[in-house]
């Protein structure tokens, strides 16, 4: 392959969040983005151009008051459920890469309105071996091609689509438990009441964001379904500072985090990729590299608020850096 194709190739790499996944997922969402020009009183235009794929696959540039502030809220029950077109997504999380900066966890807080000790993503301290230094582990909900979380679920409150993201219908939740039990990650969370917390009551209900979540509910990490539809990474791919979250398609063999986009299968291959507690036979769409030649010392990774840390206290090699004065 020559200088040229190569360039080419690595282009039409760079373009998939740009061009492919936004052109894709805005045709689906099509009429809900664009505001129903008849219905609505006239507005200035802001000057701001937004371009988008029509269902009959022309573009088409808009102006920005003419897009509707919550598109994920006209997304039919029936879309919702069954997902984006042609799309698998999967997740890479290089370990290598982690220092424990939180921003995925403080990002994905404020998307999603939760307290302060309600994460969706959570930063673990793992250790593989006696031989080794721990290193930072965040995990989020695992998609899993093979989810016990639905199998379990006696509503059908918590359901996979076609595009491999397993959501969670808080409509349709009871509360019973059932899937946070099943679930062999500890990805789910239950809400045990903080309604009052949310400050604009006109955001409608949408599976895709789970706000406003019902108190008594079962939440998770939803991999930002509505930021797929607007061609965006999810929260705290976007965030993070380290480049540690890569997000793409498994069926196009494309992930990024933004900086750089590259192809799955030889991200996977090339570095050694798994994926946690594999055995279990979950198929999860989350899949991490090695914490090989890290970046960053581990004790950066204690920079963060004392309650934080405070977390790790019964970590042996935690305790030893205490000790050495290095945390």
């Amino acid at each position: 392959m020559n200088n040229n194709d190569s360039e080419k190739r690595s282009t039409n790499r760079r373009k998939f969040l740009k061009l492919g996944l936004m052109s894709s997922v805005t045709a689906l969402a099509g009429t809900s983005l664009i505001s129903n020009f008849a219905s609505q009183e006239e507005k200035k235009p802001s000057g701001e151009k937004i371009r988008l794929l029509t269902p009959d696959g022309k573009i088409v540039e808009v102006d920005a008051t003419n897009i509707n502030k919550y598109p994920e809220a006209l997304i039919t029950p029936e879309e919702s459920r069954k997902g984006i077109p042609d799309r698998k997504f999967v997740m890479v999380i290089d370990l290598a890469r982690c220092k424990n900066a939180r921003k995925c966890v403080e990002t994905c807080q404020k998307a999603h309105q939760l307290d302060y000790n309600q994460e969706f993503m959570k930063i673990q301290l793992l250790q593989d071996n006696e031989n080794v230094s721990p290193h930072w582990f965040p995990k989020p909900c695992f998609h899993c091609d093979e989810p016990p979380c639905v199998t379990v679920c006696p509503t059908g409150a918590t359901f996979k689509r076609e595009d491999g993201i397993v959501l969670i219908d808080n409509q349709r939740c009871i509360g019973c438990k059932f899937c946070i039990t099943s679930c062999p990650y500890s990805a789910r969370i239950f809400n045990w009441g903080h309604n009052d917390k949310f400050e604009n009551k006109e955001i409608p209900y949408s599976p895709e964001t789970q706000i406003p979540a019902a108190e008594g509910t079962v939440m998770k990490c939803d991999f930002c379904p509505d930021m797929l539809r607007q061609g965006k990474l999810p929260h705290c791919a976007q965030s993070c500072p380290m480049g540690v979250i890569y997000f793409g398609d498994k069926n196009e063999d494309i992930v990024t985090n933004g900086e750089e986009t590259v192809s799955f299968s030889e991200l996977i291959n090339n570095r050694g990729g798994y994926r946690y507690l594999e055995h279990l036979g979950t198929k999860p769409n989350v899949y991490y590299l090695p914490a090989v030649n890290r970046q960053f010392p581990l004790e950066r990774g204690f920079d963060v608020d004392e309650d934080i840390i405070k977390r790790y206290d019964k970590v042996p090699y935690v305790k030893d850096l205490k000790a050495q004065g290095k945390i």
